[in-house]
């Protein structure tokens, strides 16, 4: 009898203590503490810091993890030298994939450790913000020491310090998107981890699979939906002629979430009060959405994931869209490093069996005789 489950779906892979998914209740827990109760007070920096040790810095060690971030933002020469060689049309999470790992090459015979996990957390927005710039033609902008980690991404990014909105939004959304229990990208961070490689070695990887349409790619190709429905003279007819072609909503459906997605109520209520007229767009064909994928699958509950209004959110803050799938790598990669050090601390080498399915042994036909 097979023992094969498409998607390792329900597969336990680890164990962890980072985050909880609790997909029944529409829970997310970070070492603890549910995700509601971080969102809008804790700053992504304390939060990076819960993540790698399992509890909540003291104001020194805020502080402490502050001044090391800042002091880890500058690229490396040849991390440098390798971004501005890169065409201007190059996919920023191709450049982030390619320059990480530059930037990581004097690391990589070192085991993880949350000092690695800083530098690579800090790089992570300097490599975004000197691309862009470069795309435009611009110098780069150095990073500021006396601006916290949300805050001088944006900076960088303009030359000019952002609002305090803008950057609290930044910030929650930094918070938000830190981890999420054994998604594409952290098991892949975490196989690799297995094999005792290198911390960057787990973050290229993670970042590889955080790229693919179906996990992080997902919150620009709502933005690209949405402007396809708005132009449309019936959202509604369009939506259903899209289901008939077997078009994807974008946005909404989760492999966990039975409920509503407590991150996606979160920034529901910031991109109404940030972003109106994108909103009013974005509900309305939330409202029709869930209605047609119910008609489809009344057995099968849909609700609207982090991506759709993620969106939003970050189009107010002021990014571009090909920018929001290297901006969740902004965030993520405070959880990818944490599960790195945790499957380094207790490692042994993931290594599942697959299920053969091919033709029964055979000889092989010489060549001369192959018609």
């Amino acid at each position: 009898m097979s023992g094969y489950i498409p998607g390792l779906e329900g597969i336990t892979a680890a164990q962890t203590q980072i985050s909880m998914v609790d997909g029944a209740n529409g829970r997310l827990v970070y070492q603890g503490y549910v995700i509601a109760d971080l969102a809008e007070e804790m700053s992504c920096e304390a939060v990076a810091f819960l993540l790698w040790t399992g509890r909540l810095p003291t104001r020194a060690e805020l502080d402490a993890l502050s001044l090391e971030l800042a002091g880890s933002r500058t690229l490396t020469p040849a991390a440098t030298s390798s971004l501005n060689a890169l065409p201007v049309d190059t996919d920023p999470m191709d450049v982030l994939r390619s320059v990480v790992s530059i930037q990581g090459v004097e690391h990589r015979l070192a085991k993880p450790t949350v000092a690695l996990a800083i530098h690579a957390t800090a790089s992570f927005p300097t490599i975004l913000a000197m691309f862009h710039r470069h795309q435009r033609g611009l110098d780069p902008i150095k990073p500021r020491a006396d601006l916290g980690h949300a805050a001088n991404y944006l900076y960088m990014l303009t030359g000019e310090e952002a609002r305090p909105e803008l950057v609290r939004a930044l910030n929650t959304y930094l918070v938000l998107l830190a981890d999420h229990g054994m998604n594409a990208s952290t098991f892949t961070a975490r196989v690799i981890a297995s094999t005792e490689s290198d911390l960057t070695s787990c973050l290229v990887g993670a970042i590889g699979a955080l790229k693919g349409p179906a996990h992080g790619g997902a919150p620009s190709a709502v933005i690209e939906q949405l402007e396809q429905i708005g132009a449309a003279d019936d959202p509604e007819k369009w939506m259903r002629d899209a289901r008939t072609r077997k078009v994807k909503f974008m946005g909404f459906g989760h492999r966990l979430y039975r409920v509503y997605d407590p991150r996606a109520k979160i920034l529901k209520a910031m991109c109404e009060r940030m972003n109106p007229k994108f909103f009013a767009l974005a509900s309305k064909v939330e409202e029709i959405a869930l209605r047609l994928l119910h008609e489809e699958h009344p057995e099968r509950p849909q609700s609207t994931n982090v991506e759709f209004y993620s969106a939003g959110v970050l189009q107010a803050i002021g990014l571009p869209k090909e920018y929001f799938s290297p901006t969740f790598a902004v965030s993520r990669v405070a959880g990818w490093s944490a599960h790195v050090l945790e499957q380094a601390a207790n490692n042994r080498i993931i290594r599942p069996q697959s299920e053969y399915i091919g033709p029964e042994p055979r000889k092989p036909v010489p060549l001369g005789e192959r018609g």
